[in-house]
């Protein structure tokens, strides 16, 4: 049974995540008009530039020992300085939160662009005061590995607020809790309210939250969580609608 939650059960702090088995049930596998098809399909992702952004999130203490402990997924965001990660807020307001690594990339045990320790947490107000769904975002920074930043090893998405829900088509990728691949699928999202938006992607279970998900242009226009924590049935995922709260944090972040 699914939870209301998509952080993986090895969060102790977490709900229980389903299995994966990765299917084209409930999708359309139809091209649309403004974009390439097939949509609503989910499937594995390869290795390639566009992944590399993408990655898992463990506790600290499982960094030494990666595989089947990944909780929730995260995405490398461009900044001034090159070190800012993406995910949903529930992903890392924990009291071991300061403990936690980021391995973009990840697949198989392997860390093929490094292990990343999250130094700071930026959520909003929304989020840190009352847990508002409508709020569930947030930004992280990582330090440096033999001095680089995470940005000029993996390269980043931009993160965008303001932009229209199903103004374009989007690919969500993320880590099920199953897997120690990633999987994507492309779709339209819709609005579900004024303040979220939803995607119906099959198979998004455990360990998505904090999937980016991103248009034909690279820029980051949601991220899995708010409505139900990203929501309680496998084929339909949500995010907040990225408005001013986001925007306002992210320049808060990259400016302070």
């Amino acid at each position: 049974m699914k939870s209301t939650s998509r952080i993986s059960s090895v969060s102790r702090r977490l709900a229980l995540g389903a299995a994966a088995v990765l299917a084209a049930t409930s999708a359309s596998v139809a091209a649309a008009d403004d974009g390439p098809g097939p949509f609503g399909v989910t499937a594995l992702v390869g290795p390639t530039a566009e992944s590399a952004r993408v990655g898992a999130l463990f506790s600290a203490d499982q960094a030494g020992n990666l595989a089947g402990h990944h909780f929730c997924t995260a995405s490398v965001v461009h900044s001034p300085r090159r070190d800012l990660i993406v995910t949903a807020a529930h992903c890392v307001d924990g009291d071991d939160a300061g403990g936690l690594v980021f391995v973009p990339g990840y697949r198989d045990g392997q860390a093929p662009y490094g292990v990343w320790k999250v130094a700071e947490r930026y959520l909003p107000d929304g989020w840190a005061k009352g847990r508002d769904e409508d709020s569930d975002v947030a930004f992280a920074a990582v330090e440096e590995r033999d001095g680089r930043q995470v940005e000029e090893v993996t390269g980043a998405n931009r993160f965008v607020s303001g932009m229209a829900t199903g103004a374009t088509a989007v690919t969500v990728t993320g880590y099920p809790d199953s897997r120690e691949v990633p999987v994507s699928c492309t779709n339209k999202p819709v609005a579900h309210s004024a303040t979220q938006q939803r995607i119906d992607c099959p198979e998004f279970t455990g360990g998505t939250s904090g999937s980016p998900w991103v248009n034909g242009d690279h820029q980051v226009v949601g991220v899995l969580g708010g409505h139900e924590q990203g929501g309680s049935t496998a084929d339909t995922s949500y995010s907040v609608v990225l408005g001013s709260e986001a925007g306002e944090l992210y320049k808060d972040v990259v400016t302070g």
